[in-house]
C-alpha cells in the first residue's frame, strides 16, 4: 500500500571522498523523494553510486554537501544509532551474521540494542522467525543455514523492529534462481504485510520491473526515474 506523503528525500545531495587532486564525485547533485509504503529499485551499472545512495539514504555515510530528511527533517547526528535501530531494517548481499550464535540470537540483536526485556525480545524473535518460515530452525546455529535460509533470517532480523524502511543491498546477488525468487518474493510480502517502504540496490532487471519505481544513476548522478 503506498500512501502519498515522503518518508525520506534528498535535496541536492551529493557525496564525494579524498579531497583537492584526489577527489572522486560517487555522488552528484541528487534530489529525490521516496514515499511511505512505496518500493523503489535503484538500478545502474557497476561503479554508478549505487550501494552509496543507499547508505546516504539510510545515514550509513554522511553526504559531503545537500540534505538527507526524513520525515521532511534532518536527523540529528546524535541520535543516528537509535534512529537506525528502530526506523530502519537492512538486508545485504553478505549475510552479516554471527555464525556461532542461534538464529534466534542473531534476530533478537535489534531489540538487545534496544533494551527490549529478555521475555519480550524472544516472543517477538520467534513470532518474526514464524513468518519468514524459519520457526523450526530458531535453535539452529546460523552457520548451519543454506544461503537462503541466512537471507530469511537476515530479512527476519530487518523486520523485528517494524520498521518504516527496509534497504536492501543486492539481496539476492549470492542466491540461486529459485532461491533468489523465494527471496523477492518475501521481500515484497514484507513491503504489503508491515507497510514498510522498501528500497532495493539491484543488477537484476527482472527484480527492479516489480518494484513501483527505478531510480536509474549513471555516473553518480540520477538520470532517469520509471
Amino acid at each position: 500500500m503506498m500512501i502519498n506523503t515522503p518518508i525520506i528525500s534528498t535535496k541536492k545531495m551529493s557525496k564525494s571522498y579524498g579531497n583537492k587532486q584526489n577527489k572522486h564525485e560517487v555522488l552528484k547533485n541528487i534530489s529525490l523523494e521516496i514515499r511511505k509504503g512505496e518500493t523503489v529499485a535503484i538500478v545502474g551499472k557497476s561503479g554508478s553510486g549505487k550501494s552509496t545512495l543507499l547508505h546516504v539514504l539510510a545515514t550509513l555515510d554522511q553526504p559531503t554537501s545537500g540534505e538527507v530528511l526524513l520525515h521532511d527533517e534532518v536527523p540529528p547526528k546524535k541520535n543516528l544509532e537509535q534512529i537506525r535501530n528502530q526506523t530502519f531494517g537492512f538486508v545485504f548481499q553478505h549475510f552479516f551474521m554471527n555464525p556461532n550464535q542461534t538464529v534466534l540470537e542473531n534476530v533478537l540483536l535489534p531489540l538487545k540494542i534496544a533494551k527490549v526485556p529478555s521475555k519480550k525480545r524472544k516472543i517477538m524473535a520467534i513470532d518474526i522467525l514464524r513468518k519468514v518460515g524459519l520457526e523450526d530452525k530458531a535453535k539452529n546455529k546460523a552457520a548451519d543455514l543454506s544461503g537462503g535460509q541466512k537471507q530469511r533470517v537476515c530479512i527476519a532480523r530487518a523486520l523485528i523492529n517494524q520498521p518504516e524502511i527496509i534497504f536492501a543491498d543486492e539481496p539476492t546477488g549470492n542466491l540461486d534462481s529459485k532461491t533468489a525468487h523465494e527471496i523477492e518474493d518475501l521481500l515484497f510480502y514484507t513491503n504489503q504485510e508491515f507497510c514498510s517502504t522498501l528500497v532495493i540496490v539491484t543488477h537484476d532487471e527482472d527484480l527492479a520491473k516489480k518494484c513501483d519505481r527505478q531510480l536509474l544513476l549513471r555516473d553518480g548522478q540520477l538520470v532517469e526515474v520509471k
